[in-house]
Parts: structure tokens; sequence; C-alpha cells
């Protein structure tokens, strides 16, 4: 009796968790974009971080609050960087940081895997200029042409760094496939780890805006699909900017999180308003191999990617069935 008591206070708990966040996250109420601009107003964007660390003097990237203890960013600007070097600005206050939580599997050399956690020294309370964003959940569909906007402190064009006083910075760019993608840049080059968006004809683009979130709107909430991650010049004609796929991350940043969990919200742009559903928790205490997740044995969606996936899909009756959650 005692046990299932146990049981159902747990349930309760984490289903409260959930639905917490799932309120807050997304919503930017001094928000009113409807086009591109260049400097993004006061509060726009109320889950932006920009992550300062003494072995850089200053900023050196951006993140995102996804809960009242964590921050998401990218892995690839985290190499010999100590949780007591960073400060982490978000709104009008400054947090420290007590870990840092890079993914095991990050491959410097792909940039597979390019994902990384912060956890604040103390939780920060929500405000008009303090929220945090929702995540894209597992299942998630970002097609072609979907309008992303990407937010950050880089450079506004090729080797010119952002002036002084350094406002934050906003653009617009649309989702590319994957499959035209890694055309673009390199058969291969694009896992199902990874995202594309920006302009085939170039002259738009996100260099710089390193670990930086990319985010879509459905419906009333802004729920963010990639993290900045690497790209070729800036932008380049033909060469989209490649972003870090969240919704493939779900299950490892629960796991990461724990009890306080962000707000997952499973992106449909053929969704009504009324349909939109939000991402069940997801257990990660599945084997490694699981015939429904991650790249689910499709060859083009492998390459260079989830190298233990690749072995047991070389001997399952499935291949070529499943397809990436990123297409």
């Amino acid at each position: 009796m005692w046990r299932l008591t146990c049981v159902s206070l747990a349930l309760l708990l984490c289903v409260q968790a959930i639905s917490l966040f799932l309120s807050v996250c997304g919503q930017a109420p001094l928000n009113t974009r409807i086009v591109g601009g260049v400097d993004a107003s006061e509060g726009s964007w109320p889950w932006q971080v920009s992550l300062h660390s003494s072995n850089f003097g200053g900023n050196f990237c951006g993140g995102s609050l996804i809960n009242s203890e964590w921050v998401l960013t990218a892995a690839h600007r985290l190499p010999g960087i100590s949780a007591s070097s960073l400060l982490v600005y978000l709104g009008k206050r400054i947090q420290n940081v007590s870990s840092v939580i890079v993914h095991l599997s990050y491959n410097s050399q792909s940039s597979d895997n390019d994902i990384a956690l912060l956890r604040l020294s103390s939780a920060v309370t929500f405000n008009e200029y303090i929220r945090p964003v929702c995540l894209a959940g597992l299942n998630s569909s970002f097609p072609s042409g979907t309008s992303s906007w990407v937010t950050g402190w880089g450079n506004i064009q090729s080797g010119v760094s952002l002036p002084s006083p350094g406002i934050l910075q906003e653009t617009m760019v649309p989702v590319v496939a994957n499959d035209q993608c890694n055309t673009l840049l390199g058969s291969g080059s694009v896992t199902c780890n990874m995202m594309c968006a920006g302009f085939m004809e170039g002259g738009r683009d996100t260099w710089g805006f390193w670990a930086c979130p990319m985010v879509s709107k459905q419906c009333s909430v802004w729920v963010q699909s990639g993290i900045t991650s690497w790209a070729y010049g800036c932008a380049e004609p033909n060469a989209p900017g490649v972003y870090t796929c969240v919704s493939q991350y779900q299950s490892w940043i629960t796991n990461k999180t724990g009890q306080n969990l962000p707000g997952f919200v499973i992106y449909n742009p053929s969704s009504t308003c009324q349909s939109v559903s939000t991402a069940s928790p997801i257990s990660d205490t599945s084997t490694r191999f699981d015939i429904h997740n991650r790249c689910n044995c499709n060859p083009r969606c492998c390459i260079n990617s989830c190298r233990d996936y690749e072995r047991q899909c070389s001997k399952s009756k499935y291949t070529h069935k499943y397809t990436c959650n990123c297409l």
C-alpha cells in the first residue's frame, strides 16, 4: 500500500512539473514580430541567454533558457570551459553555473551531437523578460520552408563583428530539407541529428550566432527546433547553416534535467491550434538500440551518425523502413 502511494505521489509531482513549464514556455508577450528585422527589441526573445567566460573576456556564445534551472547550448563552444568560469546573462540578471553537461557522443570532427546543458546555481523567477522556450519533442516535423527565427550576437557580415553596444540580432531563415542540404554541403555531412536553414540565394545568415536558438511559432507558442552549430562561410549562396536538431534529444534532455522537466511540444505545421499536442516524457532506461528511435535504420540518415544503431541496422529486417524526424 505504501509503495503504491509513493508511486502515485511521484507521478503526480511529475505531471505537475510538466504542466508548470508547458503553461509558461514559449510565451513572449513583448514579441510582436511579423516580418524580418535586424535589432531585436528588449524582451522579444525572453529565453535568449548570453554566455560569458573569463577565458574569452566576455560574451562568447549564446543559449536558451528551457526551465527555471537549465540552459541549452552547443557542445562545440565549451571545450576547456569550466562551470566556475561561466556567467549566464538573462534578462537583467546574471547567474552563476553549477555544472556543465556535454553530450558524451559529441564529435568535434563531424559536429554530431553538438548539444550541452548548463545548470544554473540557483533557479530564476520568470517575468516578461525571462521565460523558458518550449522544446520540439520527438516526432516533431519541420518541413522545408518552415519559417524559423534565429537570435544572437554574431557577425553582421563576413569578418565584420557586431558593433557596440552589441544589441541582440534577429533574422528569419527557412528550413532546408536534410537531403537537399547534404547535396549542397557534401554527402553525409548533415546527419539526422542536424537540420538546416537558410536562403539559397544567400545574403542572410546566422554566422557567429554560435550556440544560439532557432525557433518557430506554433499557434501562440515559440518552439525551439535547433541550436546553431556550423556553416560554410557567411551568408554564401547554396550554403545553408546547420543546426543541432533539438527533437532528437528529448530523451537525453529529460534524463539530465531530472524532475525539473522543460516543456516539450510536438511541432507540426499542419496541426490546428486545437490539436497541438504536448510530448510525453521519455524514459531513458531502454536498451541502446530501439528500432523506433533516432536514425531508425535509414541509411541516408545514418551516415556519420548513430554508429551503434548502424551496426544493429545491418542485421535488421526494418532497413529502409523509417525516416528521420528532421527531414
